[in-house]
């Protein structure tokens, strides 16, 4: 008995708008809310602390939601996921037009957002393969990678400038009506996304098959190590740039300038997107992923040494040039060797390895600039960018990655 496939060019493009929605959504939210927490205090801690509770979610939760994304109907995940930004951004909404908006709820605001992530992006990353045939999944991978860098940095960034600069009331509408419609998206995909019926156990022996799936891999082990690292410096840059970038900070934006600056790193992505097929044929997967290690590094190394936009701005480009590279070579290998039964758990495990860093690094850069300033903040994650270099040459190898 045959089942009838699911049409997957409607899948494919329905998720490729969804992630144009969603991401969209999600840039304007990442620009509006450290942008509203600098407007209700000047300490950098704090302000980072608001990008440190929209990642933290990744090494408190993960585990648990990859458990579940592998036991539930992944399309329904993602739509919840949709529903409870869409509630948040609403509460913020409410708070800022009656005048009570607080540093507290700012924080909680942005810990609901950081949940809703975690579960939209484990199990949007696991239902690729039921939605869509295995040889458009490349093509349709690197597709919604680029789509991802162009409305998360490219369009979002700029976009989330102007409306916050325009008014913060507006930016927060326009983004819960944009999750809304990525909400009734969702339902358009066809077919059965609910999970496989494999033997189900407790919940901590099923973390526990997705944690050692990963580390019994030495490729895929690695790469997660290292994007620990590069995810590190990444929020770490994302993190001050508010107080390095806006007035009265060094460079000397106002909230459009901020967002054209955060518009350079999604250009790169959606330029990595582009060429990642070609450079994958020239050079091979391995140095294209290399790519992304040198692009982490000049990230943070600029602003450390010269407070220039333009120079700040092009190492930002370099830097989502060579992240596209790596995002869309690390989820084809993910695809290619992971069991779909396990997918939710291994995405899971990791994001909460090359993620979990992430609040930590934003939190500390926060500590680090308020104690020793910027240059010495960045200049920080630039050393150990630097340091993964080794690492990266010794295991990820042109025979272990092709």
């Amino acid at each position: 008995m045959t089942t009838q496939a699911p049409p997957q060019l409607r899948n494919e493009w329905s998720l490729l708008v969804f992630t144009a929605t969603t991401n969209l959504a999600d840039a304007v939210t990442k620009v509006a809310l450290p942008l509203l927490a600098a407007s209700l205090t000047r300490s950098p801690t704090l302000v980072a602390g608001v990008a440190a509770m929209l990642s933290l979610p990744w090494l408190l939760a993960a585990l648990h939601i990859g458990v579940l994304v592998d036991r539930l109907n992944r399309r329904s995940l993602m739509v919840a996921a949709e529903v409870a930004r869409l509630a948040s951004i609403g509460v913020a909404l409410a708070a800022y037009l009656t005048g009570t908006l607080s540093l507290p709820l700012v924080f909680g605001v942005a810990g609901v957002l950081g949940v809703a992530e975690v579960v939209a992006l484990t199990a949007g990353a696991s239902i690729i393969p039921a939605a869509v045939a295995p040889l458009r999944r490349h093509k349709a991978t690197a597709r919604i990678t680029a789509v991802e860098y162009l409305c998360n940095g490219f369009l979002g960034a700029p976009v989330g400038g102007f409306l916050v600069a325009a008014g913060a009331g507006l930016a927060l509408g326009v983004t819960g009506l944009v999750y809304a419609a990525g909400a009734l998206l969702l339902l358009i995909l066809a077919g059965n996304f609910a999970a496989k019926p494999v033997e189900r156990r407790s919940i901590h022996v099923e973390i526990r098959d997705g944690l050692a799936f990963l580390w019994e891999h030495r490729v895929l082990r690695t790469m997660a190590l290292l994007v620990a690292v590069m995810a590190g410096a990444w929020h770490a840059w994302l993190a001050i740039l508010p107080l390095y970038a806006v007035a009265p900070g060094p460079l000397g934006f106002d909230a459009r300038g901020y967002g054209l600056l955060l518009t350079c790193l999604g250009a790169g992505g959606v330029l990595g997107a582009l060429i990642v097929g070609p450079v994958n044929r020239l050079v091979g997967r391995r140095w294209a992923m290399f790519a992304d290690l040198v692009g982490s590094i000049l990230l943070v190394a600029v602003p450390a040494l010269w407070t220039s936009a333009w120079a700040v701005g092009a190492a930002a480009f370099a830097a989502g040039v060579g992240g596209t590279m790596w995002t869309v070579n690390a989820r084809l290998l993910g695809q290619e060797l992971v069991p779909d039964h396990l997918l939710g758990r291994y995405n899971a495990a990791y994001r909460l390895v090359s993620w979990g860093a992430a609040p930590v690094a934003a939190a500390l850069a926060g500590v680090l600039t308020e104690l020793a300033g910027f240059s010495v903040a960045f200049g920080f994650f630039a050393v150990l960018g630097v340091l993964t270099i080794i690492p990266f040459l010794r295991v990820m190898t042109a025979e272990a990655v092709e």
